[in-house]
């Protein structure tokens, strides 16, 4: 006589209940399924408020008075001064202007250096075997791992045993190692690997050198990885404050981040005068960031879709 095995879902499952098909399962209830999307919304809402508030404050509080900013820091600027701005502009030491100036040639001349040297370096990588390549990233990733501060002192000795600390070079210099050039080498690495390899065969057929497959070949095929590290490193040193403050000093002078610090007095502060530089300070990079958004958008989105 043949037996028949049972049904494997008519098994007991864990703890001894039986196990229900599929199309038998208990759907949610709707009531639930609406919670939890209630819940998500929620949190989504008060992370985003988290980032926002920042913002937020630094705008309404940048067209209001002292009173007014003491008084309720979170009310609209109704009627809206641009007082805060005209005396962040007219002070003294030239504070705004000359913070302005420094930060855009330091972030300027360190990325145009930056983009060059990581593009070129990352061609290089890409056109080698594996095992190469992965322990160049992963002597790269050092420098993405490493914090900065840790980095900061042998810097800073190592600007003043060659001459360049307390110099605008010196800070420049700096901006070259470390993580900012790991992020681009990083970034261009990744996109180079979609730049087919029967076009750079080609380009070597016809007589081009290395170089001029990278600048007239390579370059302009990842020009959204370059607008990504452009946008990114950029603001990471428009933004940074430690390397110039440390390595310039106060008596050389500063960018805009250390001429905010400068503001702060010892026994008062002027949250006016202090809001309306914080403004003017944010105002030059969403401009450059809206100049360059599509090639930005490019980057982040590419190879989402074929």
């Amino acid at each position: 006589m043949t037996t028949i095995p049972r049904d494997t879902r008519d098994r007991p499952a864990a703890g001894g209940r039986t196990a229900l098909p599929p199309s038998l399962e208990i759907p949610t209830p709707p009531r639930r399924r609406r919670l939890g999307g209630r819940l998500r919304v929620l949190v989504a809402a008060a992370v985003t408020l988290v980032f926002v508030a920042p913002i937020y404050l630094m705008l309404v509080n940048a067209f209001k008075p002292q009173d007014r900013i003491l008084d309720n820091p979170v009310s609209l600027p109704w009627p809206p001064t641009l007082e805060n701005l005209t005396q962040a502009l007219s002070r003294p030491d030239n504070l705004i202007p000359l913070g302005l100036r420094n930060s855009l040639i330091v972030a300027v001349v360190s990325v145009v250096l930056i983009v060059p040297l990581g593009s070129a370096f990352s061609f290089y990588i890409s056109r080698k075997s594996g095992k190469v390549k992965a322990a160049i990233l992963v002597a790269l990733s050092a420098g993405l791992m490493v914090p900065p501060q840790v980095t900061l002192l042998p810097t800073i000795k190592i600007l003043t045993w060659i001459g360049l600390d307390h110099t605008y070079p010196g800070l420049i210099l700096s901006n070259l190692g470390g993580g900012y050039l790991s992020f681009a080498v990083f970034v261009y690495v990744g996109f180079m690997r979609s730049v087919p390899d029967e076009i750079i065969q080609a380009a070597r057929l016809d007589g081009a050198t290395g170089l001029r497959i990278w600048w007239q070949i390579v370059l302009p095929l990842v020009r959204p990885a370059t607008a990504t590290v452009a946008i990114f490193l950029t603001l990471w040193i428009w933004n940074d404050f430690l390397n110039p403050l440390f390595i310039l000093g106060p008596l050389q002078g500063q960018t805009i981040t250390t001429g905010l610090y400068l503001t702060i007095g010892q026994y008062s502060v002027d949250y006016g005068q202090l809001f309306g530089i914080m403004f003017l300070a944010g105002a030059l990079p969403v401009i450059g960031y809206l100049t360059v958004q599509k090639q930005f958008v490019a980057g982040l989105t590419s190879g989402a879709t074929k």
